[in-house]
This record gives C-alpha cells, sequence and structure tokens, in this order.
C-alpha cells in the first residue's frame, strides 16, 4: 500500500484526512515532537519524531514515503499577533518546509508529489475585479503580514520541485468543521442564543467543508496535479449570510442577531481584528477544471451537514 507522510497531522485538517487516506487504501505516517506518546491509533496509522526547532527528523519514515502532505504550521488565530508569536507563525512553516527539503535530498527518497498547504491569506481586501470574479492564483501577494507569510511559507517548500518532486500547493479557505477551528469560534456565542455578526458583517468569506478540504487534497495527489490551488467552497458568503445560516442550522429561530462593532474587535483581537472583518472573495475555478466536484458547494448544505452529525451524535 502506498504511504503518506503527514506533517501537521495532529491539526484539524490532518486529524479529517489521515481516516481518509486509510479508507482510500494508504498508510499514514505522522510526523510529530512525541511519537512515543500514547495515542488513539487507528490502525494503518504509525508516528514518527521529528522536531523543527532542533532540527531532527525520522529519516527512514521520508525514505518509506510515496507521498507527502505538508500541513505544519503554528495556528495563525490562536494568539494575539505579537511580534514574537508572528515570527513563530512564519517559522514554524519555513522551518519545517526547510527540513522536509533537507530530509528528501538526503535520503534520496522516493515521494512522488509533495502536497503543500498555504492559505488565502495569500490575499488582499477585495477589489473591483476580484468582487466580480474572485481573487486567481495568479494574483500577486498581499503586502500585509498574512500575504507576507503565506509568499514566503510557498517559496519554502518550492525546492521540492528541483528534486523532481511534483508539487501542488493548496490556499486554504476558512475551514468548517465540528471538530475546532473558525466554526467553534463561530458557535461561542449561540450557546447564549446570540448570532454575532462581524462589523458590518458585509464582508465576504470564502469557506470549506473540512470533507472536501480533505477530499481536495487527496484529488491532487491522486490526479497528478501540480501548481498552486484555491482550497475554497465554489459559494463564499458574506459574514452576516454565515453567522445567520449557521444559527438556523443549529438554533432554528431561538436566537438574536447582534452586530459586533469593528473597534470592540479591535480591542479584543488586536492586529489580527483586520484579517476577520476583510472581505476576501476567493475562486476555486482552476481547480474545478481538473474534474473536483464539491460535495458541500453552498453554505445551507455544508452548515445542515455539520448540524445533522451533532445531531446524530448526541
Amino acid at each position: 500500500m502506498p504511504a503518506v507522510l503527514i506533517t501537521g497531522g495532529t491539526g484539524l485538517i490532518g486529524k479529517a484526512l489521515s481516516p481518509m487516506l486509510l479508507r482510500k487504501g494508504y498508510t499514514v505516517i505522522i510526523l510529530t515532537r512525541n511519537a512515543s506518546a500514547p495515542k488513539d491509533q487507528l490502525q494503518g496509522i504509525s508516528y514518527a519524531q521529528w522536531n523543527v526547532e532542533t532540527g531532527e527528523i525520522d529519516k527512514a519514515a521520508v525514505a518509506k514515503a510515496d507521498y507527502i502532505i505538508h500541513l505544519a504550521g503554528a495556528g495563525v488565530a490562536e494568539k494575539r499577533w505579537t511580534n514574537k508569536r508572528k515570527k513563530e507563525i512564519i517559522e514554524s512553516r519555513t522551518k519545517s518546509s526547510a527540513l522536509l527539503i533537507k530530509a528528501l535530498q538526503e535520503t534520496g527518497s522516493n515521494v512522488k508529489a509533495v502536497i503543500s498547504s498555504s492559505a488565502i491569506g495569500w490575499y488582499g481586501p477585495d477589489n473591483a475585479n476580484s468582487l466580480q470574479k474572485g481573487f486567481t492564483e495568479d494574483t500577486a501577494s498581499s503586502p500585509d503580514f498574512l500575504g507576507e507569510t503565506c509568499k514566503v511559507w510557498e517559496e519554502s517548500i518550492k525546492p521540492a520541485e528541483a528534486l523532481g518532486k511534483r508539487l501542488a500547493i493548496l490556499r486554504t479557505g476558512i475551514v468548517l468543521s465540528n471538530d475546532g477551528g473558525a466554526l467553534a469560534e463561530f458557535k461561542k456565542p449561540l450557546k447564549f442564543g446570540i448570532a454575532a455578526i462581524l462589523g458590518g458583517g458585509n464582508q465576504i468569506t470564502s469557506w470549506i467543508h473540512i470533507d472536501d478540504i480533505c477530499r481536495m487534497y487527496t484529488y491532487a495527489l491522486e490526479n497528478n496535479i501540480s501548481g498552486i490551488f484555491n482550497g475554497v467552497a465554489p459559494h463564499p458568503v458574506t459574514n452576516k449570510t454565515l453567522t445567520l445560516s449557521l444559527a438556523k442550522a443549529t438554533k432554528g429561530k431561538s436566537y438574536i442577531a447582534v452586530h459586533v462593532p469593528a473597534f470592540v474587535l479591535k480591542m479584543m483581537l488586536g492586529e489580527m481584528s483586520v484579517e476577520v472583518l476583510k472581505s476576501t472573495n476567493v475562486s476555486v475555478a482552476k481547480f474545478q477544471q481538473k474534474g473536483f466536484q464539491f460535495l458541500y458547494p453552498s453554505i445551507d448544505a455544508a452548515l445542515g451537514n455539520l448540524a445533522k452529525a451533532v445531531a446524530d451524535d448526541k
């Protein structure tokens, strides 16, 4: 069975992607800082040691891999953006890429392809053209913090191509999942019956269901796809639409819509507030042209599925 080596395998996407790969007949090797820690291990998943800070990596695991899916990176929204945190966000991505490249060079591995994560933070705020057609992959990176982060992140994994590895990069949007991430934050006010619309609520959110982003990774892996692609659903929505759709899916009519003023968000989040208030309309047409079809193309389909999953678990 082909082996897929995953970095960031314990993160939101990695935890959903691993069992999907198992179901498709792959074995999975997850690189982790503590490979000996007891885990709820699924048959077909093994763990190998690496430490980005010390430059440690299990070269035998790299040598076993047929494919690499590179998801590693400190969470952008987990903490306030102090200078120290910004450095962590950037270096967790660039140093992990450099460690992978070094291991590929030194093992003479049989890795056929590297599928790497990036983010739609590459793009700046919407302009007249993007509002009409959506940002496409040939758009220049934004000069702000996330734009620069995504630029050096993508550049850090590019040397894989010089090693003869097929490289595909997915600029991922806001991932909707019941297991954490942005959706968990959107749900918090709903526990009190409040649908919290951020700022004016007209800013466009380019989102994607967790199952579809995992399917995009496997599709890129299996279909000889290379290059840079946006990893978003085909129908972005405004923050207001997303918030009210989530409220309806989870609370029925038992909620009150409240706008959270921009100045409050700035006090709460600091510089990060720019991102939650930013409108980013991103196009996924390039990946769709490769033949990919979404399970959850609309926000109602995505949130309906996630709400049903929660109800079924109760």
